[in-house]
Order: C-alpha cells, then sequence, then structure tokens
C-alpha cells in the first residue's frame, strides 16, 4: 500500500496500484511495481507501513478509522487505528427521555430492546446450534409422544444430553464479565486444542 503526500500531509491512498496524475503528467498503475522506493519517493509516494495494535475482532468491538500520518522520520506513511469501543455485552432499552422525544417506535417502554447486545446474540447461535442438532431426530419425539411409546435410550439420553450443554454455554455466556472473557470462550487452546466454551456432544 502506498499513499500521496503534499507538504507532509497524505492527501490520497492506494491500496492498489492505479494509474495517477501529477501535474501534467500520466503514470501508468505498474509504476507501484516497477519502480523502485526512491523513484516514487520522488513523486512524494511513499509506502504505508501499518500498525495494527488497536485493531480488534469487529464481532466485539467497534474499530475507528485509520489514521494515515508522514513520518518524516522514518520516511513513511504510518496507518493506524486509534481506541476501538467495545460493543454493548447486555441489550440496550429505550430510555423515557427517548420514548418521550418520540424516538423509540410506536409502543415502546422502558422494557422494550433497543439494541441487543452480544449475550443475547450469542446465547441465540448457542439456541440455533442445539435446535439444528435435535431437528432430526425430533421425529422420534413425536412419534413416541402420539403413540404412547419411548424414544430408544441412547438417543433419549444424547437429546438430553445436547440440551443440558445448550443450558451450560449459556450460563458461561451471560457470566462473561466483559467482551474480551466472552471472546475467550471461543478460543481454542491446548493440545489437542479445546475451547472454554466446550462442544455439544456428538451421537455416537
Amino acid at each position: 500500500m502506498w499513499a500521496q503526500v503534499d507538504n507532509n500531509s497524505v492527501i490520497k491512498v492506494f491500496p492498489r496500484p492505479k494509474a495517477i496524475t501529477i501535474g501534467d503528467i500520466n503514470h501508468p498503475a505498474n509504476i507501484f511495481e516497477a519502480w523502485s522506493e526512491a523513484e516514487l519517493n520522488a513523486l512524494d509516494i511513499w509506502e504505508v507501513v501499518e500498525d495494527a495494535t488497536n485493531l480488534r475482532d469487529k464481532e466485539y468491538y467497534i474499530n475507528t478509522e485509520v489514521t494515515h500520518t508522514y513520518n518524516s522520520e522514518t520516511g513513511k506513511v504510518d496507518a493506524a487505528w486509534g481506541t476501538p469501543a467495545a460493543k454493548n455485552l447486555d441489550d440496550v432499552k429505550w430510555t423515557q427521555a427517548e420514548i418521550d422525544n418520540g424516538d423509540a417506535p410506536s409502543g415502546a417502554d422502558t422494557n422494550t430492546v433497543k439494541s441487543e447486545g452480544l449475550k443475547t446474540i450469542h446465547k441465540r447461535n448457542i439456541d440455533d446450534k442445539c435446535n439444528s442438532l435435535l431437528a432430526p431426530s425430533d421425529w422420534m419425539a413425536v412419534k413416541a409422544f402420539e403413540e404412547s411409546g419411548d424414544v430408544e435410550s441412547g438417543w433419549k439420553t444424547w437429546r438430553a444430553s445436547i440440551r443440558t450443554k445448550c443450558n451450560s454455554m449459556q450460563a458461561q455466556i451471560d457470566g462473561a464479565a466483559n467482551v474480551d472473557a466472552l471472546a475467550a470462550l471461543y478460543e481454542y487452546t491446548g493440545d489437542p486444542a479445546t475451547r472454554p466454551l466446550g462442544e455439544f456432544p456428538v451421537k455416537e
């Protein structure tokens, strides 16, 4: 990645090679690959060096826009992100002030969810996974109910273990103190690799 600089200020960033016009001269896109760094610098085009220290997982954080700054000491353009904001763990509800101002939808009260938090979203994902695992064998439970029978013990035990694990996972999510703790539940570590959230049981 390269950037064009004028009076020590970045005026344009080139994520990929493209034809450019500087002054009265048109330059083809291949100058970014064919020319030396010194030749590009002579046109006030400088290499961009990214500092991703503050760049966080967008599932859990809202990242800032990247800022490009010419660094006269290194002869490079620094690209850096500002301090990210953690997404809400819990649901955000409409306030009475917002309702009074007419900002909330019709019928909303202070218990109406304005935006879902990460815990709600992740717990719903767990529910969806649980349901997708149980769905192929739901017919067994329906048949047993309609015919006053019973589900074969192996299947019955496994289906119960899926529900138990679902509840356990959701309790772990509820217990996360912050977004980093929530993200850590999904991080695979060790040998063999495991995650604190665990996995759903597999039907043998």
